[in-house]
């Protein structure tokens, strides 16, 4: 990674501190606790309170190992923007950027970087949890194949959906997961999704979590993946994470990643 990245990587870190500063003078308790998207892969059927804008942004590493091949990835700014339109309709925008390196043993032999397919979508709660009932929600993602550069965009415009289930186990523990397919850029098969996610509230600040997801391919193998990390509560409208992860069946080497998300009122 060059300086060039990391002073810019730096410059964005001490932005979002500033910010979660300010989030923490300005607490506001009408709306509760932010409920976020991220670090873990599972979303959540809770949409952004009408008139928020809430923002989750981070950076994380990957690394992946096949034979001789090795490939590096530093994924800077994962941005996603929340906008709460309506009471029952909520706004998504994502875009990352990331610096691929491809390793041949040790060597380096190839660079890229670009930005990924711009995600817009929406997120709509279908139901309340009722007993053993869960919280339901439905998201779905265009993702657009222009902010990609021309070498290596894709022709065709990818597609997502799942739905989202939210079980309270307890005062301190909950059970998430999602269903679903996608449709990347340029691929027309479809991937099945599943996630799965154990939360637990070690305090009114700091939280857990443990994570599998993966997807099922019409025409390969099944990817199966694991994750875990902590979330730290600074106001009720800031969430600093961390999380580390790696894959059960071959692919990912490890993950790593860290982020904060906070809310906005209008």
């Amino acid at each position: 990674m060059s300086m060039n990245w990391i002073k810019q990587a730096e410059l964005v870190f001490m932005i979002l501190f500033f910010l979660s500063l300010l989030g923490h003078a300005q607490k506001d308790s009408t709306k509760g606790d932010i409920v976020t998207d991220r670090p873990d892969a599972t979303e959540s059927p809770t949409v952004v309170p009408k008139d928020y804008l809430q923002i989750e942004t981070g950076a994380f590493y990957e690394s992946f190992k096949e034979e001789s091949i090795k490939i590096k990835d530093f994924t800077y700014n994962t941005m996603l923007i929340r906008y709460g339109l309506l009471e029952r309709l909520e706004l998504r925008l994502g875009w990352d950027y990331t610096n691929s390196k491809l390793f041949l043993d040790t060597t380096e032999i190839d660079v890229i970087n670009s930005f990924s397919p711009l995600l817009l979508g929406v997120k709509i709660p279908i139901a309340a949890e009722k007993g053993l009932l869960p919280e339901i929600g439905f998201l779905g993602h265009l993702n657009l194949p222009f902010s990609v550069n021309k070498e290596l965009r894709p022709q065709n415009t990818g597609v997502d959906f799942r739905f989202s289930f939210a079980h309270t186990l307890s005062e301190k523990s909950s059970l998430s997961y999602n269903l679903g397919a996608a449709w990347e850029n340029d691929f027309p098969e479809a991937a099945y999704l599943y996630t799965i996610a154990y939360g637990y509230s070690l305090s009114n600040q700091w939280g857990i979590y443990v994570e599998l997801y993966g997807d099922f391919p019409e025409n390969t193998e099944a990817n199966h993946l694991w994750d875990a990390g902590l979330t730290y509560l600074i106001s009720n409208n800031v969430q600093l994470d961390a999380t580390i992860g790696s894959s059960i069946t071959e692919g990912q080497d490890l993950l790593l990643s860290a982020g904060i998300s906070f809310r906005l009122p209008n």
